[in-house]
C-alpha cells in the first residue's frame, strides 16, 4: 500500500461562487485505479464529493474527467502511472453542475446534428443490409468511440466558439457519411459544411492524444475534408459543363 494525495477541484453550487481545491490521502494499490480512489474518498472521507461513473471499465465514457492535467477516464488510469499527487478536475469547456459533474447536453446536442443513425429508404432486404470486409474496415475505428467528451473538451477550437460541432460530433458525421448502406450522405454534408463545422477543425490532434479508445479522430477530419472538396470540385465542373453549347 503506497498513499497518494487527491487534490481535487471542488465546486458547490449552493454555496460557492467559485471553484476551489480540496485534498485528501489516500492509501491504494498499485493496481487500483483513480476511479478506485475516488469512491474510497466519497465513501470513508467525504460523501459530498460528486463525479459520474458507471461500468468502470472504459466502455459508458461516464468517469472522463482532466486527470493531471490531461483528458482521461477514471476508470483506466492506473493508480502506479500516477505521481504521489493526483490533480483531478472536471473536463474543460463544459459549464460545471457540481464538482466534477459537468452539463453534457451541449454536446449530445451536437451529435444529434448530424443525424447519428443509419438513413437508408430502400425496400430493406431479406436479411440484413450487407457490407464487405473493406467497407466495414473504413468506419471501423469511428464505430468504438464511447462519447466520454474528452475529445472535444480539450479541442482549443472548441474553448474559442462553444458552437463548433466538435471532433465527437464530427467523427460520428464521418461513421455514417462513408457507411456503405446509408444514403444520407450529402445531407450529413451540408449539416457540417458551416461556419461553425468542419472547416473550423485546424488539426491540433488534441482531440487523437486523448481518446480512449486511441480513434486518430483527426485523420477521420481530414478524410471529410478532402471527400467535401472532392464533392465541391465535381458541383463546379457539372456546373462548367452544363454551359458547353455542342
Amino acid at each position: 500500500m503506497k498513499t497518494y494525495t487527491f487534490r481535487i477541484r471542488r465546486f458547490n453550487p449552493e454555496k460557492d461562487t467559485e471553484s476551489h481545491w480540496e485534498e485528501y490521502t489516500v492509501e491504494m494499490e498499485s493496481m487500483e485505479r483513480v476511479l478506485d480512489g475516488l469512491i474510497r474518498i466519497k465513501e470513508t472521507q467525504d460523501g459530498s464529493l460528486t463525479f459520474r461513473r458507471s461500468c468502470a471499465h472504459g466502455i459508458c465514457g461516464s468517469c472522463a474527467m482532466k486527470i493531471n492535467g490531461k483528458n482521461a477516464l477514471a476508470c483506466q488510469s492506473l493508480i502506479k502511472e500516477m505521481p504521489e499527487t493526483i490533480t483531478i478536475e472536471p473536463l474543460q469547456a463544459f459549464p460545471v453542475i457540481k464538482d466534477l459533474v459537468v452539463d453534457m447536453e451541449p454536446f449530445f446536442e451536437k451529435n444529434e446534428e448530424v443525424l447519428p443513425y443509419l438513413i437508408n429508404d430502400e425496400p430493406p432486404p431479406e436479411r440484413e443490409r450487407l457490407q464487405s470486409p473493406e467497407e466495414q474496415q473504413r468506419v471501423l475505428e469511428s464505430i468504438t468511440c464511447i462519447m466520454c467528451g474528452s475529445c472535444t473538451s480539450s479541442c482549443p477550437v472548441f474553448w474559442s466558439d462553444p458552437k463548433y460541432l466538435g471532433p465527437s460530433a464530427l467523427l460520428k458525421a464521418y461513421r455514417f457519411i462513408f457507411d456503405s448502406r446509408d444514403r444520407a450522405q450529402d445531407e450529413r454534408l451540408k449539416r457540417i459544411l458551416h461556419e461553425h463545422g468542419l472547416w473550423r477543425c485546424h488539426s491540433i490532434y488534441n482531440c487523437v492524444e486523448v481518446c480512449p479508445k486511441e480513434i486518430d479522430i483527426t485523420s477521420h477530419i481530414i478524410r471529410l475534408k478532402r471527400l467535401a472538396l472532392r464533392k465541391r470540385l465535381i458541383k463546379i465542373q457539372t456546373k462548367k459543363n452544363s454551359n458547353i453549347e455542342y
